[in-house]
């Protein structure tokens, strides 16, 4: 799914116009992302949680070359399914 197939769907799912609902799922990732730089976690019960994680620095190996190169410290978002999520898609 797409993201202009995910605005389709919360349009014809909350009655409103395409416009509007590509406006509400942009306000959405926005605030999202705008949490996550902050540090901050997102959490919507039942649903899953939106968090940051920090990854150390370390060696790896470049596949072509052979050659062992430093990756630097980073951190990455992350996210955990909630229980809901995961009955709903195992089909429970």
């Amino acid at each position: 799914m797409t993201k202009q197939d995910f605005v389709d769907a919360v349009a014809d799912r909350a009655g409103m116009s395409k416009r509007d609902a590509g406006t509400a799922v942009d306000a959405v990732l926005d605030t999202i992302t705008a949490a996550l730089k902050n540090g901050d976690a997102v959490t919507f019960t039942g649903f899953g949680k939106f968090s940051t994680s920090a990854r150390a620095a370390r060696m790896g190996v470049n596949p072509r070359t052979g050659a062992k190169v430093m990756i630097p410290a980073t951190t990455v978002p992350k996210f955990s399914a909630g229980s809901t999520l995961k009955a709903a898609v195992k089909g429970g």
